[in-house]
């Protein structure tokens, strides 16, 4: 059943206000991969604690432990657990989302302060890191949560939420959570579905439900040698120097068409049949949309069908960065001591870290011995996450698309979120991906954004998703 017009139109009234919550959530950078942000992080679980105690959702802050993180032991960021809703005779949904974020800098090329939203009015964008990912999205789901709080109205089905802010980070800890509290007596014991709104349409224009995300396993090389960093102009060509060494190693793992390098990796994976490859070639998606929403004519093929399942079926690998070399302004001439260069591999079914992890490992020092240098060669897997695939003809999936106004685009997504096959393995039920935001919008990246549309209307798709569920 369609949801009732009176929350539509409460919706569309309270825009001022659903923006100003925004803006309150983007301003405190809660990056998780920062030790020095924990307590930003921690704040933002306390605020949005707070903003469901306001709308009626029982509220629990589970602790998830303690984390080594850059020589330092911290406390986790609590999950923040609600509940709103026991009535035996209805469904139980329970939705996800994070609260922790990615860095940003404005020195990293932002047009405007990272974490203060800035709402563009030509655009109707919406810009600040985690607008999209994922501040929105949990946001949507506490104005849904509103309207039913201030107007005295029964939701047609049972809530329990699950909001982290460790997501960005690898999920540490939240596993075990959701194992535990799956068992009977647990918190989301009686849960009959899972909906997180944690990813993007494929364009800018097609609303898109995802059955498949891409697993994950993350890395850090770290090569080194001299006792502290050294002049060039003295030691060049000298000493073996570490940055040339891991320059060496990083440029083995894959090469610029983006076919993997290690032995092993892809061999895991099946080869797509014609009927797979038809799905690729029926989604609204084109060459135009990927390079638009890169900003730049790079794309590695003119076959959409091999680009969509380059991003979506196949696995990737990604390098991220270098820490420990120079890169401010100027003209250094050093020679670091020790440099660390980090990846990552995009996995799809049927591969896990643990099967990828050890292949990685052996060619990375395979590939050093070759060099012959006296340089001091360390590998570390920092965090990862297996791939998920489920049935989108399941009940939750029809209800998703007739919440939908438009047909949507059925997808997966290359993108991870650790924690979804923990949801469907752990409570045995179909977890739905119901994206707010479009492909465009930046996510990890500068100028992140959401749409002022989008999240407003995004609201609204998540309040009929709930009715369309108890129809």
């Amino acid at each position: 059943m369609p949801a009732p017009q009176e929350f539509i139109d409460y919706v569309d009234k309270s825009t001022g206000v659903f923006i100003q919550r925004l803006k309150e959530a983007v301003e405190i950078p809660s990056v998780s991969g920062d030790a020095s942000r924990r307590p930003d992080v921690i704040r933002m679980a306390n605020w949005i604690n707070d903003q469901l105690k306001a709308v009626g959702v029982t509220t629990r802050l589970a602790d998830l432990g303690m984390q080594e993180i850059e020589g330092q032991t911290l406390p986790l960021p609590p999950a923040v657990l609600g509940r709103i809703g026991n009535d035996k005779n209805k469904k139980t949904i329970l939705v996800y989302g994070h609260f922790d974020v990615q860095p940003a800098f404005k020195s990293d090329g932002w047009d405007t302060e990272p974490f203060k939203l800035v709402i563009d009015g030509v655009t109707g964008r919406l810009i600040g890191r985690g607008a999209s990912d994922d501040k929105g999205p949990v946001l949507g789901w506490i104005n849904v949560l509103q309207w039913h709080h201030e107007n005295k109205k029964e939701l047609p089905v049972n809530i329990v939420c699950c909001f982290e802010g460790m997501e960005e980070s690898g999920s540490e800890g939240l596993d075990e959570l959701v194992q535990r509290e799956s068992q009977p007596g647990g918190w989301f014991d009686g849960v009959d579905a899972v909906c997180i709104s944690d990813n993007y349409w494929l364009n800018t224009r097609t609303p898109a439900l995802t059955y498949g995300l891409r697993g994950l396993s993350y890395y850090r090389v770290t090569v080194s040698g001299p006792g502290r960093d050294l002049h060039s102009g003295v030691f060049g060509r000298t000493v073996f120097e570490p940055m040339t060494d891991l320059i060496s190693i990083m440029s083995r793992l894959v090469d610029n068409r983006g076919n993997i390098l290690i032995p092993g990796i892809q061999d895991q994976c099946s080869i797509a049949d014609d009927k797979e490859k038809k799905i690729y070639a029926g989604l609204d998606y084109s060459i135009h949309d990927v390079e638009e929403a890169a900003g730049g004519n790079i794309a590695l093929s003119s076959d959409k069908v091999e680009v969509l399942m380059g991003r979506m079926r196949n696995p990737s690998l990604s390098l991220h960065g270098i820490e420990g070399a120079f890169s401010g302004v100027g003209a250094k001439t050093v020679i670091p001591a020790k440099v660390s260069g980090k990846f990552s591999i995009r996995l799809v079914p049927p591969q896990t870290p643990e099967s990828v992890d050890p292949l990685v490992v052996e060619y990375i020092e395979e590939q050093f011995k070759t060099l012959n240098t006296k340089s001091k060669l360390e590998i570390e897997c920092l965090h990862g996450g297996k791939p998920w695939v489920t049935d989108h003809n399941h009940w939750n999936f029809e209800a998703a698309k007739r919440a939908t106004l438009a047909i949507p685009d059925l997808t997966r997504e290359g993108g991870s979120i650790p924690v979804t096959l923990t949801f469907a393995e752990s409570l045995g039920v179909n977890v739905l991906l119901l994206p707010m935001g479009r492909g465009d919008d930046g996510a990890h990246s500068t100028n992140e954004k959401i749409d002022k549309t989008n999240y407003i209307e995004g609201t609204k798709l998540l309040g009929t998703y709930l009715y369309e569920v108890a129809a």
